[in-house]
């Protein structure tokens, strides 16, 4: 197993099954959530004194030339043992989060790529990429330059109705970032991390509306990217994200009886 997506709608149940993938290959999970606050976090570490906005080229619809972004923050890439690209794109990435806007595709599929090359394009389970149709033809491209595969699209399917209710009730660590649900995964005492008794919190982007947000998205972004890598010949398996009985063996037993055709 080199490389495997796992896709689904948000709040469907990925992190228990992804759970079973770095446990019985060995793989490493890459997030696209920690690829942005990686990123982002190497930027805002610079203590930068100007802002992403005034990089940005109004009249051109673009960033002002990376050579001058790169000039601008490279004194205190230098000082600090940062990769100037690095910060680059985690300047490009501020101006977005920022505001509150879309990262573009051509942003995050550089951030992805960066995160990509590091591991070596292999050993890993891809969450939360692609999320869009260019992005799926852009890591089927950089599957091809590392020389790698992807050996399925791993799809935790849930109904959009348990997914709110699961969502609402979910907890996570803000230090290992393990995920808690205060009725089915209850933290420790209600409120603290069962793995390093950090104390759990609610995400702010975990209420309702946002959530029926996401599960839109789903429909008209993600599940065209999905097309595309089934399109290409990439294996699709489907797992059920709500099980009548929730453990981890059971977890375990129906993600590896959903990949046995492709792991034979």
């Amino acid at each position: 197993m080199q490389n495997i997506v796992v896709t689904g709608k948000s709040g469907a149940g990925k992190q228990p099954r992804i759970d079973v993938l770095v446990s019985e290959f060995g793989l490493s999970q890459l997030s696209t959530g920690n690829i942005f606050r990686h990123y982002l976090g190497v930027f805002k570490s610079l203590g930068h004194e100007r802002s992403p906005e005034s990089y940005w080229d109004a009249a051109a619809d673009g960033f002002v030339p990376d050579a001058a972004i790169r000039a601008a923050l490279e004194p205190a890439c230098a000082a600090k043992g940062i990769p100037v690209d690095d910060a680059v794109l985690g300047l490009k990435a501020a101006r977005f989060v920022d505001a509150g806007l879309f990262v573009p595709d051509s942003i995050t599929n550089a951030l992805f790529e960066g995160a990509f090359q590091k591991h070596g394009g292999r050993g890993l389970i891809l969450d939360g990429y692609p999320r869009t149709a260019d992005q799926a033809r852009f890591l089927l491209d950089a599957v091809s330059r590392a020389g790698t595969r992807l050996d399925a699209v791993l799809i935790v399917d849930n109904e959009d109705e348990l997914i709110v209710g699961r969502t609402i009730g979910r907890r996570i660590c803000p230090k290992c970032q393990k995920v808690f649900h205060l009725e089915f995964k209850p933290p420790k005492d209600g409120r603290l991390c069962t793995a390093c008794d950090a104390e759990v919190i609610h995400r702010s982007d975990d209420t309702e509306e946002k959530i029926r947000t996401r599960l839109a998205e789903f429909q008209k972004k993600t599940l065209p990217a999905i097309g595309v890598l089934t399109g290409e010949g990439i294996p699709q398996v489907r797992v059920p994200g709500n099980l009548p009985v929730f453990t981890d063996e059971i977890v375990r037993a129906s993600v590896m009886e959903a990949l046995a055709p492709v792991l034979k």
